[in-house]
């Protein structure tokens, strides 16, 4: 069963006429399902099986297409290989040094930043974004062992 978030951007992207192809609900779906942040070539490997004859310029191809509609948002971090986010809406992550594990959090006491930074540095404000790394309770507990 779909969840509501899926349906609701299967439904955006059919209001913009993109085609939806099985690749592309796939890709879509598998997005939406993780609740990592996976990299073009994890959710290749993880659809190979499913879909034998596509290729990974398919999946960063629909990638890019959900990007433009707004239904991905790209994650890079220094030299390493973009991650895609399919929750767009405001929060921050926390980055595993080990692992390279990824988890969501919100911080309402971050909500202001950018009219702050407004005020008193004068710019006009674009996107802000904020990391903390550190080491998951996964890699915790191989370390105390």
């Amino acid at each position: 069963m779909e969840n509501t978030e899926l349906r609701e951007a299967l439904q955006s992207l059919k209001s913009t006429k993109v085609r939806m192809t099985p690749q592309r609900h796939a890709i879509l779906e598998f997005l939406f399902d993780c609740e990592q942040h996976p990299t073009a070539d994890e959710i290749y490997k993880a659809l190979e099986d499913k879909f034998p004859n596509m290729s990974v310029a398919t999946v960063y191809n629909n990638l890019r297409v959900f990007k433009d509609a707004g239904l991905v948002r790209e994650l890079t971090y220094g030299d390493s290989s973009s991650r895609f986010d399919s929750n767009t809406s405001d929060h921050y992550h926390v980055i595993c040094d080990d692992c390279g594990k990824i988890v969501d959090f919100h911080y309402p006491g971050l909500d202001e930043v950018e009219t702050l930074a407004k005020h008193i540095a004068g710019f006009n404000v674009r996107d802000h974004r904020m990391e903390v790394y550190g080491t998951c309770p996964d890699c915790q507990k191989k370390l105390a062992n």
